[in-house]
């Protein structure tokens, strides 16, 4: 177990899935910690049950991500962690039928959303010589799945936003890191047709979904002080 006492964490999609199972994780491990997600009902349900905060933020506003971080700050003094965690499948469709409204809503929660959420935190992280932040891509980021071109490269975004915010950040304690898990049996799934699930189960080794408590084990490594020289 890693020791997160007195030390505070920020997950986005905290409410359910990956980000639940990491702030499970991390409370049980010391640390404080404030959930932000958009969905109010289930964010102040799983804050409930964590007797931990919430904030409701739609991290696809970049004034609202801004505000919530300031607002964090004034709650919990200093952000040592952040986790990003919300992100959004999209629909399943081949490339020439995607639809437009469709692939810019997928990268404004998956790509401007994890930008403004690492651009505003690790504002306070620099000013206070230390941080840790986690963003959650996948494997499709690097292997490109088909018929999910805008998830496969929002996810790729990630990674490279991830490598580029770790080497300027190299010369502080602070480490940038992204994990590109296979998939997930989160709500995630009920944005993709049974076809496209068959499929990304057929192209994993262990023939299973990955279990979020596998990935939360994780994510509290790379968030842990014990993490010391990995980034980017």
């Amino acid at each position: 177990m890693a020791n997160f006492n007195g030390q505070t964490a920020v997950i986005t999609g905290g409410a359910q899935g990956i980000g639940l199972a990491t702030a499970k994780r991390f409370i049980e491990d010391g640390c404080e910690v404030m959930i932000w997600d958009v969905d109010e009902k289930m964010g102040l349900e799983a804050s409930k049950e964590l007797k931990c905060q919430f904030l409701k933020v739609d991290q696809t506003e970049n004034d609202l991500v801004e505000e919530a971080t300031k607002k964090t700050i004034q709650l919990m003094k200093k952000i040592d962690i952040l986790v990003c965690s919300a992100g959004i499948a999209g629909p399943t469709f081949s490339t020439w039928d995607y639809p437009i409204e469709e692939w810019s809503k997928v990268f404004n929660v998956n790509v401007n959303g994890v930008f403004y959420c690492n651009k505003h935190v690790v504002k306070t992280m620099r000013d206070n010589g230390y941080g840790r932040i986690i963003n959650i891509a996948s494997i499709a980021g690097k292997e490109g799945n088909p018929n999910a071109s805008a998830y496969s490269a929002s996810k790729a975004a990630v990674i490279a936003l991830t490598k580029s915010l770790g080497k300027e950040t190299a010369d502080h304690d602070i480490a940038v890191n992204c994990i590109t898990p296979a998939t997930a049996k989160t709500r995630i799934l009920d944005q993709v047709s049974q076809e496209f699930i068959d499929y990304m189960i057929s192209k994993i080794p262990r023939n299973r979904f990955v279990k979020v408590e596998e990935i939360a084990s994780l994510i509290t490594f790379l968030a842990s002080k014990e993490n010391s020289f990995t980034t980017a």
